[in-house]
């Protein structure tokens, strides 16, 4: 992985966002696609879409090799995705709200990832807000294009600028000198409360040349 080699109880810590991240959105890609009846193999690629979709355009423009394209693990975590989706898609189904909650989850932990591959390939936290919002919201907008959906960063929900929040959170503990793991917690936690307390309260940005 990419990440620093913080550890926690033997495994990164930064390990541990990536997995609960991508099993997170690979959900919420294989929650909507079952809502439009794809097959199994539809879902599937989906799902992964949605898990890499943004990380793969961050890494583009670092110009350096996707992620996901150096191991099998983002493969392999979608799969486990589409396995639990068939195994509980009932209890899945009935529990409201749940897509939505997979891809707040999945949006604030992304939105750490990929500020701090950025970091490390040495760019300033401007750049790197920008690059963990594409990491973040990117994924979602390609599943809603592939699905035929509006794509949620294009409505009138706070989802692009809860990502900037969570950025400007991270470099506010950063330079109050956090350790590492808060400033992560915080920065994720700031990016799934916004798009929470904003869906709960109907907060919204007003739509372009509406009086």
């Amino acid at each position: 992985m990419y990440f620093c080699k913080k550890k926690i109880g033997g495994l990164g810590i930064q390990v541990l966002i990536e997995i609960i991240g991508t099993l997170a959105f690979a959900l919420s890609g294989i929650r909507l696609s079952s809502a439009k009846n794809f097959d199994w193999f539809g879902a599937y690629i989906i799902g992964f879409v949605t898990a890499i979709g943004g990380g793969t355009v961050r890494d583009l423009l670092l110009n350096v090799t996707p992620f996901w394209m150096t191991t099998p693990f983002y493969l392999i975590v979608t799969a486990i995705a589409l396995f639990l989706f068939i195994v509980f898609e009932n209890q899945l189904k009935k529990l409201k709200l749940t897509l939505f909650f997979f891809d707040a989850i999945g949006l604030g932990l992304f939105v750490v990832v990929g500020i701090e591959k950025a970091l490390e390939n040495g760019f300033p936290f401007w750049v790197a807000i920008i690059l963990g919002t594409i990491t973040g919201a990117l994924g979602g907008v390609i599943r809603d294009v592939l699905i035929n959906e509006t794509p949620l960063i294009f409505r009138k929900d706070i989802y692009a600028t809860a990502c900037v929040l969570g950025g400007l959170v991270y470099f506010g503990a950063i330079h109050l000198q956090f350790p590492l793991i808060i400033t992560e917690l915080l920065a994720a936690f700031t990016v799934i409360f916004t798009r929470i307390f904003a869906m709960k309260y109907s907060i919204a940005l007003p739509n372009l040349g509406k009086k």
